[in-house]
């Protein structure tokens, strides 16, 4: 079981300061990494991410299909990185059509963030239309309860640094089989979609627990990658909620222990086992 891939130093030790009850203390810290990554693809750089330098082909791939600018895992043909003095580049190459594809975006686009819509030059661009899911499983209550429930510990970043987010994708019974953490909520869910798609799983088959709130981009970015459902920790946004009724895709969020709250398609979960 494949749960995360740390292969760049994604946190370091420092010496911190510390008041305790009011007294003066020595001691260590672990802090979260947080650098540029670029995304570039036929070597053209197409985005800048702040991001933790992990997991960082995951992140491509994951983005590149959660972006739109590739439908499948064929259309990525070679995704190499290296490191720089400012950060690091993920140069992806990916199929003639697809970059003809990208190039189209970016007329359209002058710039994007992870966190929505900056540089969206019209409403027609900001919020992408998304097919209804070709796949719509079924899942339990017991299910999601039990993966709320152990995901703390599979977060050994969050453990060390107190200062990640997670993405986790779980079986139809509940196991947690792969996470994802970084600093951002949008760069775990793209790094978890691209071990996803990089993996011999079938990603329809299960469900997505996140950390985060769950905005629009959240619910698009699980919708266009097949998976039916998505789970919150936290609270959910009005235009997340019309994107997952519209996709056929079950959104849930306040995912606490046995409770959550359940905002679209809740005929696709049964609470029989709760």
């Amino acid at each position: 079981m494949d749960l995360t891939v740390m292969d760049l130093p994604a946190y370091r030790a420092l010496a911190v300061h510390r008041v305790r009850a009011g007294r003066p203390l020595q001691g260590q810290d672990s802090v979260a990494e947080e650098v540029p990554v670029a995304l570039e693809f036929n070597g053209v750089s197409h985005a800048v991410m702040m991001a933790t330098p992990a997991d960082l082909e995951d992140f491509a791939y994951g983005f590149a299909l959660t972006e739109g600018i590739v439908d499948a895992t064929a259309q990525i043909h070679d995704c190499e990185y290296a490191s720089g003095p400012q950060g690091y580049t993920v140069q992806l190459s990916i199929a003639a059509s697809c970059f003809a594809r990208l190039k189209e975006m970016r007329r359209n686009l002058t710039g994007r963030t992870g966190c929505g819509l900056c540089g969206t030059e019209s409403l027609a661009h900001a919020v992408r239309v998304l097919a209804p899911l070709k796949m719509r499983p079924s899942f339990t209550a017991a299910a999601v309860t039990l993966a709320a429930a152990s995901l703390r510990e599979y977060q050994c970043l969050l453990a060390a640094t107190g200062a990640t987010h997670a993405a986790a994708w779980c079986t139809a019974d509940g196991h947690i089989e792969l996470i994802r953490e970084d600093v951002g909520r949008h760069n775990a869910l793209d790094k978890l979609v691209g071990a996803l798609l990089r993996s011999s799983l079938d990603a329809r088959s299960g469900f997505v627990l996140i950390t985060s709130r769950a905005s629009y981009e959240m619910v698009q970015k699980t919708a266009t990658a097949g998976i039916a459902l998505l789970a919150a920790v936290s609270g959910v946004t009005g235009l997340a909620v019309d994107v997952a009724q519209s996709a056929g895709l079950t959104l849930l969020g306040f995912t606490r222990g046995t409770d959550f709250s359940i905002y679209s398609h809740p005929e696709q979960l049964s609470l029989d086992s709760q």
